[in-house]
C-alpha cells in the first residue's frame, strides 16, 4: 500500500470516528427522552348536588390540566380514558380525545369528569371525610401514542400520570398535584 492510501484511509476514519462521537453527545444531551410536566391548571367544582334523604350526591369537575413537552419531538397521542378513584374504589371515568402535543411546547388537555358519590357512601372513609369538608380523589391516565424527533425517526411511547385531587364540599372548590412519566 503507498503511502497517501494509508494517510486517506486514517484521515477517513478519524472523520468517521469523530462524526459517531458527535451524534452520540448530540443523542445523548439534545435528544434524549426527557419526562413530560404535567401541572393541572385548573380542577374545579362545575355543579355539586346533594339530598339527604335519601342520601344522592353528584358532582361535576372541570379539569384542565397542562403538558409541557421539553423534547425535541411531538408526540401525537390516541383516544384514552381518565379513571377518577376514590380511596382506591372507581369513582368516574372521562374520555379524553387523541390529539399531538408539539415539540418543545405546551398543549392543554380539558376534560369534565362527572362522579357519582351514591357509590361511594358505602366506603368506610367516606363519612368522615366528608364530615371534615375535603373528599380527596386519585386520577390516572396512560396515553399511548407515536413520538416523532426531527420528522423523521418515530417511536413508540406511553406517558403515564397520577394526579391527587382534593375538593372542599363547603367552598366548593378543588385542588390537585400530578406526577407523570415517559417510556420508550
Amino acid at each position: 500500500m503507498t503511502r497517501a492510501l494509508k494517510i486517506c484511509c486514517f484521515a477517513t476514519a478519524i472523520v468517521i470516528a469523530t462524526l459517531l462521537a458527535a451524534i452520540l453527545i448530540i443523542y445523548l444531551t439534545m435528544l434524549k427522552p426527557k419526562q413530560p410536566k404535567i401541572t393541572t391548571q385548573e380542577v374545579s367544582l362545575k355543579s355539586f348536588s346533594g339530598m339527604l334523604n335519601p342520601l344522592h350526591l353528584n358532582l361535576t369537575l372541570g379539569i384542565i390540566v397542562t403538558i409541557d413537552n421539553p423534547n425535541y419531538g411531538s408526540f401525537k397521542y390516541d383516544n384514552t380514558t381518565a379513571y377518577v378513584s376514590y380511596h382506591g374504589m372507581p369513582a368516574a371515568e372521562a374520555a379524553i380525545e387523541e390529539d399531538t402535543i408539539p415539540a418543545r411546547g405546551k398543549h392543554d388537555v380539558s376534560t369534565d369528569v362527572l362522579v357519582i358519590v351514591d357509590n361511594l357512601v358505602t366506603n368506610y372513609y367516606f363519612q368522615e371525610d366528608y364530615a371534615s369538608g375535603c373528599l380527596n380523589f386519585t386520577s390516572s391516565m396512560t396515553l399511548h401514542g407515536l413520538a416523532k424527533v426531527l420528522n423523521f425517526l418515530k417511536l413508540k411511547a406511553t406517558a403515564y400520570s397520577t394526579c391527587d385531587i382534593s375538593v372542599y364540599v363547603q367552598t366548593q372548590n378543588a385542588s390537585s398535584v400530578c406526577r407523570s412519566k415517559l417510556m420508550y
